[in-house]
This record gives C-alpha cells, structure tokens and sequence, in this order.
C-alpha cells in the first residue's frame, strides 16, 4: 500500500494554481476530487489524487475526462474503505 501524504488547502492552492472560491466550483462541478475529514472540522486531500489531476490537466485532459477521473479516484476511496 502506498503512503498517503494529505494537504490542507493551503497546500492545494499552492500546487494547483487555483483559488479557494474556485476550488469549491470545481468540487461541486464534478471536477476536483472532494476533501477528507481529518479530525473534527478539519478536511485535506490526498496529494496523490491531486497530483494525478495536475497531470491529466497539463495533458490537456476535458472537463469530462477529468469528471471520470474524479470518479475513478473516489471509487479507489470507496475500495480501500472496504478494504481497510
């Protein structure tokens, strides 16, 4: 299994480029992977599952191939939920 290393927003702003307000769009879009809860009212993201979404952008990856990746990487949560 691989280590997971988890980023705060912070971190996602700075590696994606994006804005905060943006970010949010893009999760209610479909197109950005949602965050974790971490411990109480705190949330972050896999740094892999961004990682993966920069790359299938710098690709030039569609706002419809990145919806599929989006689902793709939550179905991989869902399997290591159960796995876990």
């Amino acid at each position: 299994m691989k280590e997971i290393t988890f980023l705060r927003l912070r971190s996602v702003l700075q590696a994606t480029g994006l804005g905060r307000a943006t970010v949010y769009e893009h999760i209610a879009r479909g197109t950005f992977p949602k965050p974790v809860t971490i411990g109480g009212r705190s949330v972050a993201w896999a740094e892999h599952e961004i990682q993966e979404l920069n790359r299938a952008r710098l690709a030039g990856a569609t706002d419809d191939e990145i919806r599929e990746l989006v689902e793709r990487l939550h179905r991989e949560r869902s399997a290591a939920k159960e796995a876990a």
